[in-house]
């Protein structure tokens, strides 16, 4: 099979990323990259093996390019989504589309009717735990679903120059769960709290005017409830959950754990993973 020649545009944290991703897949191959940090793009080049191109016209313009990654500053997406599209190249795009719903409205005015595959980059739907809970919801095993907790926390806050160009915490950060929401519930919220506050780094709050942990709850027209909560530091790691409460039962999607073993002792009655039961 012709593996998929993808290129990716933006070689910052998340660039990264994809860009090893990219280049390890069995099915696709790393095409080259793009930075206006033409540093950035080097190293990503230099480590991957690919070459690094110094105008992004160059991409759109090569027909050996299957498909292009967008992981560039947020205020680019829309101008190479268009170019994408323009170049006949699916797209894969890093959340959000822009930090103004005006913008991503005329966008998707512009584009309306296209054909060209576009894809934005929000992956908790297809957590493998995450989709086999909505499986279950699907198959009927709790019933009729009431209540969707989705808890998301970070390890540890991002860069200070990060947080000042993210757009803050509800459109970085909670807009994975928002999308996760609307995937579990089936249907729009109609009524919306939400609550936040810098307890992690109050400078965030004072200089940003931003939040590190916020709690949102959402009802829609049937009546479905749904919680989020986020931090953005978690002292114990990656913390993503979602529990799914029916009339006839609950599923939950735990974190992932290095193993499945059990230990019994004396001190305690169940240690799975790094989870202790003691006795009391």
């Amino acid at each position: 099979m012709k593996k998929i020649n993808i290129a990716v545009l933006g070689c910052g944290r998340i660039g990264q990323m994809h860009a090893r991703n990219i280049a390890l897949h069995e099915m696709t191959s790393l095409a080259c990259v793009y930075d206006i940090n033409e540093e950035f793009a080097n190293k990503v080049a230099f480590d991957l093996g690919v070459s690094a191109v110094t105008n992004d016209q160059e991409v759109f313009s090569n027909e050996n390019i299957d498909a292009i990654l967008i992981a560039s500053p947020t205020d680019t997406h829309i101008e190479f989504i268009e170019k994408s599209v323009a170049a006949n190249k699916p797209v894969l795009c890093e959340k959000p589309i822009d930090l103004d719903i005006n913008k991503v409205n005329e966008c998707a005015e512009r584009l309306k009717g296209n054909s060209v595959p576009i894809q934005l980059g929000f992956n908790r739907r297809f957590d493998p735990g995450h989709l086999s809970a909505k499986n279950s919801l699907i198959a009927g095993e709790i019933g009729n679903l009431h209540q969707c907790i989705i808890t998301s926390r970070d390890p540890g806050l991002p860069s200070w120059d990060y947080l000042k160009v993210s757009g803050g915490q509800f459109r970085d950060m909670t807009i994975h769960d928002f999308d996760l929401a609307r995937f579990m519930l089936g249907e729009e919220p109609i009524r919306v709290f939400a609550i936040s506050n810098a307890l992690v780094e109050p400078k965030i709050k004072s200089e940003l005017n931003d939040s590190d942990t916020l709690m949102v709850i959402m009802e829609t027209a049937s009546g479905k409830q749904c919680n989020i909560i986020n931090s953005r530091s978690a002292a114990y790691g990656y913390d993503q959950r979602v529990e799914l409460f029916g009339s006839k039962g609950m599923v939950i999607s735990d974190n992932r754990k290095a193993h499945e073993v059990k230990k019994f002792s004396s001190n305690f009655v169940e240690q799975k993973g790094s989870l202790l039961k003691f006795l009391y």
